[in-house]
């Protein structure tokens, strides 16, 4: 306690502190509301700068930003169905039809609340347990463990946004298809960048870098959208959103209070985790809040619930992913990766002489996160107010501009053409994924979770002399696989006994 009083009268006491902490909020909100161009740009163009700052105001200004970024995105995926970043993609499933039936106002009051919760509750756990909590971690999870826990991820998560189950595993597998597009990551062979189509030959070095998921998310939820209204106002179907400011009340919060605190679980555990972070934690999260729920089938047409979900695990992952860095030296994803560059530029090394050795850094780190997080609250708050009005601009004009913010977005990735192609092929897909019921979501997630997963297996079978056996011989990761038997085996069964009751009914 007393050193996160020393932490905050740092914050608070020095001017030049104080204005780059309000900077890094604000700025990191900005960009993490435009889709495409997020927090990770934002820190990409600062990061040449941090070389004439302070060792704890650079760091400081990265965190503030890791914390901001995670939820600007979740007010275009509320208002537009546009994530701002990936981590936001799951706010899309619930808070836009949120936003069609009226509710803009309290699904963005969910979002900033939630947030806030999630990310202050990590700070407090980070601030109290770092050390102890990134030894274990590190200790008990390998490429082995998480590599079963992404197995476990895509089977809780195989029926989110699909009809059917079904139609959910197809759409996981075709995302996992689209993951093998790039580089083998044992031995770096090109794969499919060269072959033939239909009997047409094509050559493309484009297709070495892989398909980045970012493309794939605006044109999955962007663009499809955009053609999605175009056909209802061609049809004179279309209806305006209502642009009201309503909030959630105390009641329907605490309604959901089991939702936050498994949330918050998996959002802090999923950030310990080097390399998996805050996308899977939303993902994971959401997939639970709908098997855990007593009305799944609600999910995805406007429920508060997986609002809540989403916003508050990728938000919990953020204190959890400063964890493995400070204690351990551990980068767990791109942003964190950034500030372990400051510490390199600076002269400096993470891990655990950084509390002994510069504990004005870590503790200015810590208080800075944590009332970031409480900014949001506020800040949040004020943003609803405004940004709904944006509903109230209609569709013929807002659409030009959501495609331009898009293709920016998708092209700002890594200045290839490629990737806005990807993104309007992504955008006719998903919207005829749309009308047959197949799950664009798990598309995604297959392509996420697909890259990170063969890199994970390739490791640990080389670690394992390629036993499979092996995963089954470490506790956690035999834990992990048999709960994704489970999880499948339980999903199959109930998938058949509801088409047997609705056979019957008929």
């Amino acid at each position: 306690m007393v050193d996160f009083i020393a932490g905050t009268q740092a914050l608070f006491l020095d001017p030049t502190a104080l204005m780059i902490f309000v900077a890094g909020v604000i700025g990191g909100m900005i960009f993490g509301a435009i889709p495409g161009v997020n927090m990770l740009t934002l820190g990409a163009v600062l990061l040449p700068f941090t070389v004439s700052m302070a060792p704890q105001h650079a760091i400081m200004l990265f965190a503030v930003i890791y914390c901001s970024g995670v939820f600007g995105g979740a007010i275009t995926a509320i208002l537009f169905n546009i994530p701002g970043a990936p981590e936001n993609a799951p706010t899309c499933f619930d808070g836009y039809p949120m936003t069609v039936n009226g509710h803009a106002g309290k699904a963005i009051g969910a979002a900033v609340s939630c947030s806030a919760l999630g990310g202050i509750a990590s700070a407090i756990l980070m601030m109290s347990a770092t050390p102890l909590i990134a030894s274990w971690a590190v200790k008990a999870f390998g490429p082995q463990e998480i590599f079963s826990l992404i197995v476990f991820g895509l089977a809780v998560s195989a029926s989110v946004g699909a009809k059917t189950l079904w139609k959910g595993w197809l759409s996981i597998f075709l995302g996992l298809a689209i993951a093998t597009i790039g580089t083998d990551p044992a031995g770096g062979i090109p794969r499919f960048d060269k072959g033939a189509i239909l009997g047409i030959e094509y050559s493309s070095y484009y297709l070495a870098a892989g398909i980045h998921f970012i493309p794939m998310i605006l044109g999955f939820f962007a663009v499809a959208e955009v053609f999605t209204q175009a056909e209802k106002i061609s049809l004179g179907t279309r209806t305006r959103h209502k642009a009201n400011i309503e909030f959630p009340s105390w009641l329907e919060f605490w309604a959901e209070r089991i939702t936050v605190l498994r949330s918050m679980f998996i959002g802090f555990f999923a950030g310990i985790l080097p390399g998996i972070g805050a996308t899977l934690a939303a993902f994971l999260s959401y997939s639970q809040a709908v098997r855990w729920s007593k009305k799944p089938k609600e999910f995805g047409k406007g429920k508060l619930a997986g609002v809540v979900a989403s916003e508050t695990a990728n938000n919990s992952a953020t204190g959890a992913a400063m964890i493995p860095l400070l204690a351990l030296g551990l980068p767990g994803g791109a942003l964190t990766a950034m500030i372990m560059g400051i510490f390199q530029i600076h002269g400096m090394e993470p891990g655990p002489l950084v509390f002994v050795t510069s504990k004005d850094l870590v503790w200015i780190t810590f208080a800075a996160m944590f009332y970031a997080n409480v900014a949001i609250l506020f800040l949040g708050w004020v943003q609803t107010k405004t940004v709904v009005h944006l509903l109230r601009i209609p569709f013929r004009w807002l659409a030009p501009g959501i495609l331009m913010l898009a293709t920016v977005g998708a092209f700002a990735l890594r200045n290839l053409t490629v990737d806005i192609w990807v993104m309007f092929l992504a955008g006719i897909v998903g919207y005829f994924l749309r009308k047959t019921g197949y799950s664009a979501a798990g598309i995604v997630l297959g392509l996420i979770l697909g890259k990170l997963g063969e890199s994970t297996f390739s490791k640990s079978m080389q670690l394992m002399d390629y036993d499979y056996i092996a995963f089954l011989q470490r506790p956690i990761s035999a834990l992990l696989l048999t709960a994704a038997v489970v999880v499948v085996v339980s999903n199959i069964v109930r998938e058949i006994r509801h088409t047997r009751t609705a056979a019957l009914a008929d």
